[in-house]
This record gives C-alpha cells, structure tokens and sequence, in this order.
C-alpha cells in the first residue's frame, strides 16, 4: 500500500526556492512588487512540490476564494446534470474553481433548512459566492452573493433565473388541441416550485382557449420524478375514459408515461400522444422522439455563473429576474387522436 504523502506547507515552499514566507504569499496572490526570477523560482518549486494553498488560508490572505459554489437537490438527476454542464461552460472562461454541495435528494422535508446550512457553509469563508438550484428555502443567511434558478415563487428576493414555464405550457397544449385532443390530461411538476405552478396554469389556459372544460381527475400532482411519474401515469391510463394525450411536467415524467403505456399496450403516438417540459439531451432518443419544450437549462446554468460573477465583483445585474424564452421541439411522440 502506498503511504499518503504528508501534505505540504508554505513553509516547505519558502524553505526549498529559498526565499521567505511572505514572498512565497506575495507570488501566491500576484503582486507585482516581485522580482520575475524569484517569480518563476516559487512557481516551479510550488509545482515539484505540488502545494495547494488551503481555501480558508486564500480567503483570509485576500478576501476573495475565487471559488463559486453550487448547491443542487441531487446529482442524479438529468436536470441537474444540464445545469451543471452551463455552469461548467461559464467557469471554463473564468478563472474560478466550483465546488458543488448536495443532499442526494434525502429528507425533502429538511430540505430548506440544509440548503440554508449549505449556503452558510460555503459562503462563509470556502466560496465568494453561491449558486442554487430549485431551493426549496425562501431566504438565505449570507453576507455573499447567492443566485437562485427555478425559485419558488415568480418575485423572488434573490436574483434569479428562470424560464417562461407558463408560456411554454400554453404552447405545448395548443399544438395539442390543435392536433384535436379534447381529452388532455396533465401530470404536474413539484408545486412548490414556480416552474410548476406556472406550467399547471398553462394546461389550464390551454383548456379554456380551445373551448375545452377543465376535468379534475385528468390532473395528477408530480413532483417531476420517475417513481411518481409511473404512478401518477398508471392513475391516468386506468380511468374509464382515459386521456387521448398526456402534458408530462418534466421530460423525466414523459418518460414515465413512456414505461406505463408499454407495460398497458399503448402505442406511442397512435394510442397515446405525449408531451414533455425542459428538452433533455435524452429526449431525442426516447422511441418514438419525445416532443418537448425546451427551456435551455445548460443556458440557464452558464446565466446564473456571469450573474454571480458580477456580483462578486460588486456590479449591479441589469435586472434580478432573468427570464429565458422557452420553445416547443416538435418530434415524433403526438398525432391526431384520429389516428387511434
């Protein structure tokens, strides 16, 4: 077994380049009041050595981590996934590290109060600023910037990205109706969350714009996971007069009403049309191709990363809601219910 190497100090930095401490400090935070040499000197002896200047030590040298944080309900969702991959894209153009904080999606009824936890932990002194995705908490304890994406309510009083859900919405069931479904029925999102409140309001006034009533037992309550999702579907699929098309909240929900239909013998679009919300990278391999809205989520991720930056850095946002226009992907999962 190989032994763990001892980790190595600034003291081990100034010893071997053979300068002091504080000239060692002073290279680590880039003044300019070094000569070039000694410059280069520390450097490569920082890199043989392979120090890495503590977190807590960078911050209380300059104030500043130069790391942004970023708190989400779980990695494993695809959701999640998508906002990672943008925030990604933005701090490979910046010169921040991320650290990314998470309770795996564990004691949803907790979940305000360790997302509060998680926000006080990395702002205070380990990140100069936070990201967090879909909070379930209202409000923040933090002297730093933090940034919300899908808050839940539509007048948050952090800055905030979000999308045009209810737009969206509307989109999705008029392109249904427009396909003649008048029996549409609708699996929601988490309804703590705007984003699902605002595509509940969009079926709903998709309904009344073609004339259609509305129908209680054609809405099920979601929460965008797949458990709930088949659950929810399989509820739907065993009414007497059950529904000639599904809105799914979430693209993860369409999925589940992918696996309810084929475990009853429905065919997808024949039988049954589908319709999706947020256009996963999966989404386009779904048999047959899930029509979907998109609402660029790595787009939202890669926002969310240059508002924090400006905050950090002490500019004012052009506005605290940042609103991304959603957009209907037409694919292969609806036709007409005459087609049944």
């Amino acid at each position: 077994m190989k032994r763990i190497r001892k980790a190595i100090r600034i003291q081990d930095v100034s010893r071997t380049a053979g300068v002091s401490v504080s000239t060692v400090s002073r290279v680590l935070n880039g003044k300019e009041d070094v000569a070039q040499e000694t410059v280069e000197k520390v450097r490569k002896v920082i890199k043989d050595l392979g120090y890495a200047s503590s977190l807590a030590a960078r911050g209380m040298r300059s104030h500043h981590t130069d790391v942004i944080g970023l708190v989400v309900p779980d990695l494993g969702t695809l959701y999640c996934v998508e906002i990672m991959r943008g925030v990604n894209q933005a701090i490979a153009r910046i010169d921040y590290d991320l650290i990314v904080y998470t309770n795996g999606g564990s004691n949803p009824k907790d979940a305000a109060d360790q997302e509060r936890s998680s926000v006080a932990l990395l702002n205070g002194g380990i990140a100069d600023g936070v990201i967090v995705v879909t909070p379930t908490a209202t409000d923040f304890f933090s002297q730093s910037p933090v940034v919300v994406i899908d808050p839940n309510n539509d007048c948050p009083d952090l800055p905030a990205v979000l999308s045009t859900n209810y737009e969206g919405a509307l989109a999705a069931m008029t392109y249904l109706t427009g396909l003649g479904h008048r029996r549409i029925g609708h699996i929601t999102g988490r309804m703590s969350l705007i984003s699902g409140v605002q595509r509940l309001q969009g079926y709903k006034d998709g309904l009344a714009a073609a004339g259609i009533p509305l129908n209680a037992e054609l809405i099920v309550t979601g929460d965008y996971n797949i458990t709930t999702a088949i659950q929810s579907a399989r509820k739907l699929l065993s009414l007497k007069e059950r529904p000639t098309a599904i809105f799914a909240a979430n693209d993860v929900t369409a999925n589940g009403v992918y696996q309810v239909a084929k475990e009853t013998g429905l065919r997808i679009p024949e039988d049954l049309s589908v319709i999706g919300f947020d256009n996963l990278r999966e989404a386009s391999f779904m048999t047959p191709a899930l029509t979907t809205v998109d609402q660029f989520m790595a787009e939202m991720g890669t926002i969310a990363t240059e508002m924090i930056v400006k905050l950090i850095h002490g500019e004012d946002l052009p506005c605290n809601l940042h609103t991304i226009q959603t957009k209907l992907i037409v694919r292969g999962s609806c036709h007409s219910p005459r087609a049944a």
